[in-house]
């Protein structure tokens, strides 16, 4: 289930795909997602082959309920986005949209709250997407859907926004506290079969040196005092919401209004969190300064220890004159290393401007695994560009990087490890192994939360789906 080679005989394969999908996996079944013309629509089939006849409920589940059409949607939904559906069947589908709507009902019970203003943000950055899909004209989603105006597929759309996280909160919430020992990482890899042992491809570890080039005080000046203006237009009475879309250089955040919503835990630098957790609702914050630029800060709401919030960011424009004396710093860097004069390592540690791997001696970590290594399949293209043709130890010429905030940096990069293919190694793959055995104990913790819960709800399945053989036991036998 998690790697083509290797099969947890303790799961069941139907259930643990379903999770794959939904949980641990890139989404391949999203509702909201714009279906393009090329994708055919074939008659829909019941569970035995026969064609349904007319759309309806099929299925209820606590407060909600699936309509024959909501499985078609399914299967096209992924047809198109390149996704095989010849092993899936309508019963499997049916499952799956089960579940989701018990994690909905259930997160209501529970007394999961999602606010208007986070489906707002949601509904902003999905239609968005979903208009440029289609050439930027929302009246084509509209009629995709079938529905007669803007406003009516607002509408039906935030209902489905908000049922999906409600879903995605309770799965959350399910998981949140699993943890895995080393024990229990050992014993999960003895328990494999050599035969069935996963294989991992051929990875890289790689470090690297940056230098930022110096942006001058009036350049910095001229940030604060924009955001001021655009702080003081907000206390007149202009939109920050509207201000961040048009302003803001954050990409994670300005097509959603700045929106974010935040914990002390949240990975956002401390100090965005320390001027975040210092407002009070409605206050807006002075401009202050991150590693990515000038921010200003309005706090929306604060519920307990979660604050959700609006933000800018702007960050200053480097000179032609600071990029060209990074330049000259990073070559006489390299120059340095090539002649021995000084390792890498030690040139990161001394030299480099990033501060995240400067203690490291340069050595990146993979923000997917949080390990060193980089699979060269799952590589980012730009990266994998920058270091596949390096031999052994030896350094790039100076690269002139620009990231998706518009900042501009220089870099020297090196392979320092190369592993090839080979199957898994309790020591040498330490990180991985734990990595699924954590994600069998949380589909096992996941299968026993529907166990219990599908005793305590109310669940109705109608007509020949009542045939089916499902994973969870949805017909209480």
């Amino acid at each position: 289930m998690l790697l083509k080679k290797f099969q947890l005989k303790t799961i069941d394969y139907k259930f643990a795909l379903a999770i794959c999908f939904f949980l641990f996996c890139a989404p391949i079944i999203t509702a909201q997602e714009v279906i393009p013309d090329v994708v055919a629509q074939k008659p829909a089939e019941t569970p035995t082959g026969g064609k349904l006849k007319v759309d309806g409920i099929i299925a209820t589940v606590g407060d909600y309920i699936v309509l024959d059409s909501d499985i078609d949607k399914g299967f096209l939904e992924i047809t198109a986005q390149g996704g095989s559906i010849k092993d899936i069947t309508r019963c499997q589908m049916l499952g799956k949209l089960l579940e989701d709507k018990l994690y909905a009902h259930q997160a209501i019970q529970d007394s999961i709250i999602v606010s208007d203003a986070e489906i707002r943000g949601m509904m902003e950055e999905r239609l968005n997407y979903m208009t440029q899909q289609v050439g930027g004209d929302i009246n084509k989603v509209v009629e995709y859907y079938k529905k007669n105006s803007v406003e009516e597929f607002k509408t039906y759309f935030a209902d489905i926004l908000k049922e999906q996280k409600l879903a995605s909160e309770m799965r959350d919430k399910i998981i949140k506290d699993v943890e895995i020992t080393p024990e229990e990482v050992r014993n999960f890899f003895k328990k494999i079969p050599k035969d069935e042992l996963p294989t991992f491809g051929a990875e890289m570890e790689v470090a690297q040196i940056v230098v930022e080039p110096k942006v001058s005080k009036e350049d910095k000046q001229k940030v604060i005092d924009r955001l001021k203006s655009i702080r003081q237009d907000v206390l007149d009475g202009s939109s920050f919401a509207t201000k961040a879309v048009l302003y803001s250089q954050d990409p994670g955040s300005s097509p959603n209004g700045g929106y974010y919503k935040m914990t002390r835990k949240t990975p956002f630098v401390k100090e965005f969190k320390d001027v975040a957790f210092s407002l009070q609702a409605g206050e807006i914050s002075e401009p202050f300064e991150t590693t990515f630029g000038y921010h200003i800060i309005m706090v929306e709401k604060i519920k307990g220890q979660e604050v959700e919030l609006r933000h800018i960011l702007i960050s200053p424009t480097v000179s032609d004159a600071a990029l060209k004396e990074a330049k000259e710093r990073i070559i006489n860097i390299r120059n340095k290393i090539v002649g021995n004069e000084i390792s890498f390592a030690d040139a990161a540690r001394t030299e480099s401007d990033e501060k995240e791997t400067r203690a490291n001696g340069g050595t990146l970590v993979n923000p997917t695994t949080q390990d060193t290594r980089f699979e060269l399949t799952k590589m980012d293209p730009t990266l994998y560009s920058q270091v596949s043709n390096l031999k052994g130890n030896e350094v790039s010429q100076p690269l002139l990087n620009t990231d998706d905030k518009g900042k501009k940096t220089y870099k020297l990069i090196t392979v320092t490890n190369r592993i090839e293919d080979h199957t898994a190694d309790y020591a040498k793959d330490y990180t991985k192994i734990k990595e699924l055995a954590l994600k069998e104990k949380q589909i096992n913790a996941i299968a026993k939360w529907f166990d219990n819960k599908i005793k305590d709800t109310y669940i109705k399945i109608i007509g020949e789906y009542k045939e089916c053989e499902f994973a969870n036991n949805w017909l209480k036998k």
